[in-house]
């Protein structure tokens, strides 16, 4: 135990390392759906052979209709549906009512009495005769109907089956009073009664659309999913038989059952453990490849989480498209993440962990070849296509170039597995638009993460790199001959590092920043004297080994200040490693050669240069400054100096930490020697 205890806390990175990919393939496995998958591919093979071995079903099974079956038995049930209309004997009652009231109101006594019976009785006779067969309401489902059109009415909840023509209309219902007048067989008052019986005409059959939905929701509800049924150890399939219309359906059915009964509770403890094998297989080829050939990225946990969290995203970004209805899983933005992994790391980084996370969802997507070929060969386009952020529209090229790879290889799969164009349709490619569409993301993610995991990225540097920017122009009014040596560094370490392979951007934006610290004194540096004045003059050699050296403190907490990326930080700690002020160091010697000396008071306080990046600057700092104080400047006495200063560098170890061969540093020497004698407009000399 006290053994296991020591080595979590001497080997923390490690253990945590282990514990973020133990919680990335739970994770992931978790996000999985828990069903086993029909271990035969099909769905593009319409009209093609069976290649595999005969097919015999291991079950009985349910043959499923088709959509397009369910989809023509849905309408043909909403076509041929019965319209439901409610008899309302309330409105009957009272409109009968109101006629023999009105009736009795507007009577005048003083007429013939045998006249008010006839007119009362004739009037009842024609009212109960257009209520006994009723007044249907004009709605729109019964527009454009023929007389014999069906419908239930419902008579106290009692449904019975009539047509349209068995009942009066509104105008129907007042020409049938309009001829009965006419007849007037029954000697009435035709002039009083006849607006007491259009005043009692109204609907009495409404129209009922709660009872006719619910009904028409319970018909399509009742439509059985399946036709069929396939019994046990029957063939399905043969070896080179056509899958047509039939077959494919049946193999369907097959697959739909299987993947049900493959869910159960007996097969989900298998299904969990191939789920975790194949997610750790893939993670655990990702970790070895960053140990064995990024062993940086491998050794820094943040980027590992980084990159972890990335393929966490797209798997649950897929189980969304999976389990969703409505639309492609071809809508899904994959690309996203090989863009973010090229714009933080490099290409090969990028493409290897694109692949990996392909070979984990694919075991999600349906027709998984199809899937995996279509998303590589689109993150590829993605990543070539992105090789740097230094404008904003490069992202806009990047995403038509994913549309248009997009389209180009889902047309050929098509044509290859249909044998034409036919089956084409725009809403396919209405998917990779908005695919590459949701690409544009990428920009806004990427300055998240830049937030939350401290990264950098080239629209960060360009930023930077601005010499408009509020600090840099602060160091050109302060410190105006520093500002100019971090341009001729800069241009020196941007050509270096373009030699032997690094950031350009990033080793240029370093080397503007890297001698802010002497904006705080900037008399105290020679390349800010022009008025001739030393102040060093009238100083010990300690004490002004120690303002130079304060410079790099100082450069420092300006930069955390004005929250520079540590990365940028980086350049100003390591500019001059753990050199020492060799001028005053050696000063302090002549002068008191008896004196014990402290050389620790003249050294800078590092680290080192750990990074190419790093040492480039490094070199190209020294030379730069070293170069301003030859006395003859030809191609000999810029050879010596050179050769003099990063060799004294290389003696100091200065270089031991960053990656970085001597066959770069030769590289390094021979750019940094034509650069100067540019810089000094010295003929290079050619052999004779």
């Amino acid at each position: 135990m006290k053994k296991l205890i020591s080595y979590i806390r001497h080997g923390h990175p490690e253990v945590y390392k282990a514990l973020l990919l133990v919680l990335a393939i739970a994770t992931i496995v978790y996000i999985f759906p828990k069903q086993g998958k029909f271990k035969y591919e099909f769905q593009n093979l319409k009209g093609k052979p069976w290649y595999h071995e005969d097919l015999i079903a291991p079950f009985d099974f349910a043959i499923k209709k088709s959509q397009e079956e369910l989809a023509a038995e849905r309408a043909d049930i909403i076509k041929n549906s019965k319209p439901y209309f409610r008899y309302n004997f309330n409105v009957v009652n009272e409109k009968k009512s109101q006629l023999f009231r009105e009736f009795k109101d507007k009577w005048d006594d003083k007429k013939n009495k045998k006249m008010k019976d006839r007119t009362m009785a004739f009037a009842k006779r024609l009212i109960d005769s257009i209520y006994s067969k009723g007044i249907i309401e004009q709605t729109d489902i019964l527009d454009n109907k023929p007389p014999d059109f069906s419908i239930y009415v419902l008579y106290n909840n009692v449904a019975e089956e009539h047509e349209i023509k068995d009942f009066y209309t509104i105008t129907s219902a007042y020409e049938y009073v309009q001829e009965q007048l006419k007849r007037n067989d029954a000697a009435a008052d035709i002039n009083f009664v006849l607006p007491l019986l259009e005043n009692a005409i109204a609907h009495s059959l409404s129209y009922d659309k709660v009872t006719t939905d619910k009904v028409l929701k319970q018909s399509l509800d009742d439509i059985s999913p399946s036709r069929d049924i396939i019994l046990k150890d029957q063939s399905i399939i043969s070896k080179g038989e056509i899958i047509d219309a039939e077959k494919f359906q049946l193999l369907q059915s097959l697959k739909w059952e299987y993947e049900q009964q493959a869910g159960g509770a007996g097969s989900y403890l298998f299904i969990l453990i191939g789920q975790i094998l194949i997610v750790t297989l893939c993670l655990s080829i990702l970790i070895i490849f960053l140990a064995v050939f990024r062993n940086d990225i491998f050794l820094d946990n943040a980027k590992i989480t980084f990159i972890l969290i990335l393929i966490i995203l797209q798997v649950l970004m897929t189980r969304l498209a999976v389990d969703s209805q409505t639309f492609s899983i071809y809508l899904m933005p994959f690309c996203v993440l090989p863009i973010i992994i090229r714009v933080f790391y490099d290409t090969r980084i990028a493409l290897f962990v694109h692949l990996v996370t392909v070979l984990i969802i694919a075991f999600m997507a349906p027709n998984r070849f199809e899937f995996a070929f279509m998303e590589l060969v689109s993150g590829m386009i993605a990543i070539f296509s992105f090789v740097n952020m230094h404008n904003r529209s490069q992202i806009f090229i990047s995403a038509a170039l994913i549309f248009l790879t997009y389209s180009i290889a889902y047309t050929g799969i098509t044509i290859i597995q249909e044998g034409g164009t036919d089956v084409l349709t725009w809403q396919d490619f209405a998917w990779f638009g908005v695919s590459a569409l949701l690409t544009l993301f990428s920009y806004p993610l990427i300055f998240l993460f830049e937030k939350i995991f401290g990264f950098i990225s080239d629209v960060s540097l360009l930023e930077l790199s601005d010499t408009n920017g509020k600090l840099l122009r602060e160091l050109a009014s302060r410190a105006p001959g520093t500002f100019q040596h971090s341009l001729q560094v800069a241009n020196l370490a941007e050509e270096a590092i373009y030699s032997i392979g690094g950031n350009a951007l990033l080793v240029r934006t370093g080397a503007l920043y890297h001698d802010i610290g002497k904006m705080e004194m900037p008399m105290y540096f020679i390349e800010n004297q022009a008025n001739g004045v030393n102040p060093h003059e009238d100083m010990n050699y300690d004490e002004s080994a120690a303002i130079i050296i304060g410079h790099v403190i100082k450069g420092v907490e300006i930069a955390k200040k004005h929250n520079l990326p540590e990365q940028i930080i980086d350049f100003i700690r390591t500019h001059h490693g753990t050199t020492i002020t060799t001028y005053f160091y050696r000063s302090f010697q002549k002068e008191f050669p008896e004196e014990q000396i402290d050389i620790e008071k003249f050294r800078y306080p590092g680290p080192i240069p750990f990074s190419k990046e790093t040492a480039v600057l490094m070199m190209a700092d020294s030379v730069e400054a070293a170069s301003r104080s030859l006395k003859k400047y030809d191609a000999e006495s810029i050879d010596n100096l050179v050769e003099m200063i990063i060799n004294k560098q290389i003696e100091l170890n200065q270089f031991i930490n960053a990656d970085i061969t001597f066959k770069d540093i030769n590289k390094l020497k021979k750019i940094f020697k034509k650069k100067l004698m540019n810089i000094y407009h010295l003929r290079v000399e050619y052999p004779r």
